[in-house]
């Protein structure tokens, strides 16, 4: 049994040495696992690749005796007899190798090149892919990818696989080009209400009386504490005189000293002011713009206002300009014809004193007030289909004031306690609600698009002089969207 055995091993062991080469080779690896060499037939120099961690079998019809590797750290080679020689792949990297007979005479050189092998990533991305066309090449320690790929999706998931595969993402250098729609329509609705309500109650009382020939005068004239001042000092309701030499005076004291004119003695006027100022504003901009994948766009409809900023060497005055209005900026990524990445910001301001900062000038009349911005925004990130819309909505904003001012101590008496104090109310409102739609979108030939002007005719000298009208009838043709067959959008 021993006997047989060992000879069945010495069998087993002899078949690789007699075997055809086409028996060892692979159809999917991008080298031969063993290489023939007719070195008698004028074969004297050959250019391999071979795998990282690898091994070929060199097969020559020659008998040798030594090799000699210039880099024994990327390739090992292994004389197994004198026709058979291994070389083994250690380290990614260029080498070559010389072969010598009994001589001392070379029969063979080769140029070695170690590299990773890609078969089982190029595999795992055609099978996880099967429509995309992904060429896996290396390029000394880094991975080449090219080709085409559908959508941006399959783009990531590609460079992800050989960044895993690598080790390393950046070694992974990524040449696919991605087929479908790459640009996108942002259609933006941005609609806002404000709605603004100021209230003003108040009673000022002025008495002048003379007791024992001494003049007393009392009065009082409550401020308001929100606004700084009355809605209107022109509107109101007045009643008694204190004097008429000086009826527009609030001081009694002031109205005494009027004049000889000043007949009646005891007087008590009281002037009431009762206003109410209601204000509403009603905005709505569509603004819509067009980005290539990846890429963002901007939108500004509004201006700019000046802000200084300092002073130069010769002390004049810097400034900068801040933009308001309304804002948008988006940045598009298709990762499929059925799903597209946003990430949108947008910005609603305008100009407003509150807030505002006033520099006091040296001669009177120079002061310089610089407004305040009042800023709604909104940024985020989203995915939905071409032609699929989302609102970002619930951007209320409520702000209700409203301060008493008062004589101390009157402004509690019963009935009588209103005559003493002011009520300054303020109630603001507002809505902002942002509707935003993306569609893919494809060139048209410049027949396709409208224009505002398209359409416009001037009336004629008749048509201004009898009917009043300074144009024609005017109709302008709108691009249409219409559905595609897989249900998504398109601009025509």
């Amino acid at each position: 049994m021993r006997i047989l055995s060992a000879g069945l091993l010495i069998l087993l062991l002899a078949v690789p040495a007699f075997a055809s080469p086409l028996q060892f080779s692979s159809t999917t690896d991008t080298q031969p696992r063993v290489l023939t060499v007719q070195v008698s037939q004028g074969e004297a120099h050959k250019r391999i690749r071979l795998a990282l961690d690898k091994a070929v079998l060199i097969r020559l019809d020659e008998n040798v005796r030594d090799v000699l590797v210039s880099n024994p750290d990327i390739v090992d080679a292994m004389v197994k007899g004198p026709k058979r020689i291994f070389l083994l792949a250690k380290k990614i990297g260029q080498t070559n190798a010389f072969f010598f007979d009994q001589a001392g005479h070379q029969l063979l050189s080769m140029d070695i090149r170690v590299e990773r092998d890609v078969t089982g990533l190029a595999t795992m991305l055609h099978a996880d892919m099967p429509g995309s066309q992904i060429h896996v090449a290396a390029l000394n320690d880094n991975l080449v990818l090219t080709g085409d790929v559908e959508n941006a999706v399959q783009a990531t998931r590609a460079a992800d696989l050989a960044a895993r595969f690598v080790g390393d993402p950046k070694k992974v250098v990524n040449m696919l080009n991605i087929g479908g729609g790459e640009q996108v329509m942002l259609r933006v609705r941005i609609a806002e209400v404000q709605r603004a309500v100021a209230k003003q109650l108040g009673i000022d009382l002025a008495g002048a009386v003379v007791a024992g020939g001494v003049p007393i005068g009392v009065s009082t004239s409550n401020p308001y504490g929100l606004v700084g001042q009355a809605l209107s000092d022109l509107s109101g309701f007045q009643a008694g005189q204190v004097c008429s030499a000086a009826s527009s005076a609030v001081n009694p004291l002031q109205a005494l000293q009027g004049g000889g004119d000043c007949q009646i003695r005891n007087n008590v006027q009281g002037t009431l002011k009762a206003l109410e100022t209601v204000g509403l504003v009603h905005m709505l901009a569509e603004p819509n713009l067009t980005a290539v994948s990846g890429q963002t766009a901007q939108f500004l409809a509004g201006g700019e206002f000046p802000v200084p900023a300092g002073r130069d060497l010769q002390g004049n005055v810097t400034v900068v300009f801040k933009k308001f209005g309304v804002g948008l900026s988006f940045t598009p990524v298709v990762l499929s014809p059925h799903r597209i990445s946003l990430q949108i910001s947008t910005e609603v301001s305008e100009l407003t004193n509150t807030g505002s900062f006033t520099i006091t000038g040296v001669t009177p009349g120079s002061n310089l007030t610089i407004p305040a911005l009042a800023v709604r925004r909104a940024q985020t990130t989203v995915e939905l289909p071409s032609g699929g819309s989302f609102a970002i909505a619930g951007l209320l904003q409520h702000t209700t004031k409203q301060q008493i001012d008062a004589f101390p101590g009157l402004k509690d008496m019963p009935v009588l306690g209103a005559l003493f104090r002011s009520r300054d109310f303020q109630d603001n409102e507002t809505e902002l609600v942002v509707m935003v739609t993306p569609y893919l979108v494809n060139p048209v030939a410049p027949s396709k698009i409208a224009l505002p002007t398209d359409g416009f005719r001037p009336a004629t000298d008749a048509q201004t002089i009898l009917m009043g009208k300074l144009n024609q009838a005017h109709r302008p043709v709108t691009p249409k969207l219409t559905r595609k067959p897989d249900h998504r959008f398109i601009v025509e």
